[in-house]
């Protein structure tokens, strides 16, 4: 049985690693269309460790952020990679934010956080002495990690493993004679008799070269950021996060310590002009094509009209970039941020203009396509690979190794 992962993201490299150990026998390779693994959304964000708090009770994705969470730190403790569980607080700055914080606290109880509390403005002083808010919620077990840090890691597995990799090996086409697939990739033809798709912001387009229809396509979103100035990095010592709007599907700007020193603050969520698009300047025609033509998205931007130009507003302009982060951190100067990175977020979205909130599989014979991992994607990657190389084991009839590893273990 040869099993073809596409895509070396933490999630590819992730259900490559266990496909291996609980597939005894079988060929497992990987393509990757960069150079190396986790060039994209893996490394491109904020590296924060997402605990589930957000997500709805009982769905895959508070699921797997909880035991996804836990296991990668677990990981990262193992293998040496740089992480701090530094904890995070989200702000209520107004009543109707307080009623909705109360909310996610219930949710996070529910999905099996642990050490959840209910801060008062005083409490939440002490911990973060620049912060203002009516209320807040502290999450102990979230913190940041070296993302990179973690793909190299898991690329040491894979090599020892003895999995095949074959990078700068983009998929053009993919076909099947007989049983077996044969992907027509930069670097040549490679044959599987299964598949699995976690191309990321490209899943959907490598989904349609399998024969697929797409039902949902990807979006991209460019989530931009600052950090602050090393004069003013004492204004934040945790991660601190606004309570989401619930009429607009993003987290809204935020501050986060970064591993490797220092203090982001953002991202905001703008259409963004290519599927790797981190400047505003990067525009690639046939993505921005698929991107304008998708009546999705236009339904999209009718339903959240005066957000989305909000987001571009705030794009175009640091005093309203700068305002929105002055809300949780009063003390914040404008002279106190400078320019910072930027992601692209891979949005599967429906043509009726709603973003796939949960993680979307599609299963075939002989393929398994994942269409949407969103946050917590990189949190998650060991127990999002575990549940896919899973779903990928029912679907080949493939004899499993049961005893390969713990549910739990890293």
């Amino acid at each position: 049985m040869k099993i073809c992962v596409i895509g070396g993201g933490s999630v590819g490299v992730a259900v490559a690693r266990r496909l291996h150990t609980s597939h005894p026998g079988a060929e497992v390779s990987l393509v990757e269309k960069e150079p190396g693994f986790g060039r994209h959304q893996s490394t491109h964000n904020s590296g924060a460790l997402h605990a589930g708090l957000y997500y709805r009770p009982g769905s895959l994705q508070a699921r797997l952020a909880v035991q996804g969470i836990r296991r990668l730190v677990a990981f990262c403790r193992q293998h040496g990679v740089a992480h701090d569980i530094c904890g995070k607080l989200v702000v209520a700055t107004t009543a109707e934010e307080v009623a909705r914080l109360r909310t996610l606290l219930d949710r996070g109880t529910q999905n099996g956080l642990r050490g959840l509390r209910w801060l008062e403005p005083d409490a939440l002083r002490e911990i973060e002495p620049h912060a203002a808010g009516l209320a807040a919620v502290q999450v102990p077990e979230e913190g940041i990690v070296d993302y990179q840090g973690v793909c190299t890691a898991l690329e040491r597995e894979l090599g020892r493993q003895g999995v095949t990799v074959t990078a700068n090996a983009g998929v053009r086409r993919a076909e099947r004679r007989g049983a077996e697939w044969i992907l027509h990739t930069d670097a040549g033809e490679i044959a599987a008799d299964f598949i699995v798709n976690c191309a990321g912001l490209h899943s959907d387009r490598v989904a349609e070269a399998a024969g697929e229809t797409r039902a949902a396509r990807i979006v991209p979103f460019r989530g931009e950021y600052y950090q602050l100035r090393a004069s003013a990095r004492y204004l934040v010592r945790h991660l601190i996060y606004p309570v989401p709007d619930p009429a607009f599907p993003f987290l809204g700007v935020h501050f986060t310590r970064m591993i490797a020193g220092g203090v982001e603050a953002g991202p905001n969520a703008v259409l963004a002009l290519a599927r790797e698009g981190y400047s505003k300047w990067t525009v690639r025609p046939g993505d921005l094509f698929d991107a304008v033509t998708y009546r999705g998205l236009w339904n999209f931007m009718r339903r959240h009209r005066a957000m989305a130009w909000a987001e571009v507003v705030r794009s175009c302009s640091q005093a309203k970039f700068f305002a929105s982060l002055q809300r949780l951190v009063p003390a914040l100067q404008p002279d106190d941020l400078e320019p910072g990175g930027a992601g692209v977020r891979a949005q599967a979205m429906l043509p009726d203009g709603t973003l796939v909130q949960d993680f979307q599989f599609v299963e075939r014979a002989g393929a398994l396509h994942v269409l949407n991992a969103p946050s917590p994607g990189a949190t998650a990657c060991l127990a999002l690979g575990e549940h896919i190389a899973g779903r990928a084991l029912a679907l080949t009839g493939f004899p499993s190794r049961a005893a390969s590893a713990s549910p739990l273990s890293p």
